[in-house]
């Protein structure tokens, strides 16, 4: 099912919010430890690369 590259772009930003959140009070060695939070924020950016895959390279050479 073909969606408009809008709604990929909203799903990007909203992943990236994820990760921004799950992580805001952690420090490196902290991350790194917490296996919820690190695994959810690996989810989160594999789930960018995928909906990327999406985005037509127009879009991506696109000036703005």
């Amino acid at each position: 099912m073909w969606r408009e590259w809008q709604f990929y772009i909203t799903d990007m930003i909203t992943f990236s919010q994820n990760v921004l959140d799950y992580t805001v009070e952690f420090d490196r060695d902290k991350f790194e430890t917490n296996r919820l939070i690190y695994d959810a924020t690996l989810r989160n950016l594999e789930l960018i690369g995928e909906v990327a895959t999406h985005i037509c390279e127009k879009i991506y050479s696109r000036k703005i």
